[in-house]
């Protein structure tokens, strides 16, 4: 019991924080297009995001795959279900163009050189969609925790 809700409450947790990373991102790649300067905060919340989603993959995996929770024929037959899991392989797709651009960001500085933030506008856009995505897979995942079903 105790395992089921540790595992619960860690994934929970990372929502909550990956919510406040990808927003905290976006506002800093904002004012990184606005000219400020303000590149660690944005790598810094980028690595805390990159961090949140990885506990979510491995934890919520556990959870529906793991005979931790309801089991995954459950899962697999919950339409809720199937659209989180659209909502974070969306995420992850919306993902590729910021990521490949932050690690060579990240390659570039740590050689000394500069980095190019001429796309800062267009990542901020995406990772306040992304934030919006997220707060759908806690909506679709409070209803599967009910039991609500589409079908």
């Amino acid at each position: 019991m105790l395992a089921h809700w540790s595992l619960a409450a860690i994934h929970l947790l990372a929502f909550a924080l990956g919510l406040w990373a990808v927003l905290t991102r976006g506002t800093a790649l904002r004012h990184l297009a606005g000219g400020a300067d303000v590149v660690r905060n944005v790598l810094v919340a980028d690595n805390i995001w990159g961090l949140s989603a990885l506990v979510l993959l491995v934890t919520g995996g556990m959870r529906a795959f793991a005979g931790y929770e309801k089991g995954a024929d459950y899962y697999l037959h919950q339409p809720l279900f199937h659209l989180k899991m659209m909502l974070f392989v969306l995420i992850l797709l919306l993902e590729v163009a910021p990521m490949i651009a932050l690690i060579k960001w990240r390659i570039a500085l740590g050689k000394g050189g500069e980095i190019d933030p001429s796309r800062a506008g267009r990542f901020a856009r995406i990772s306040h969609l992304e934030a919006l995505l997220l707060i759908l897979m806690v909506i679709a995942a409070t209803g599967m925790a009910r039991g609500v079903s589409l079908g």
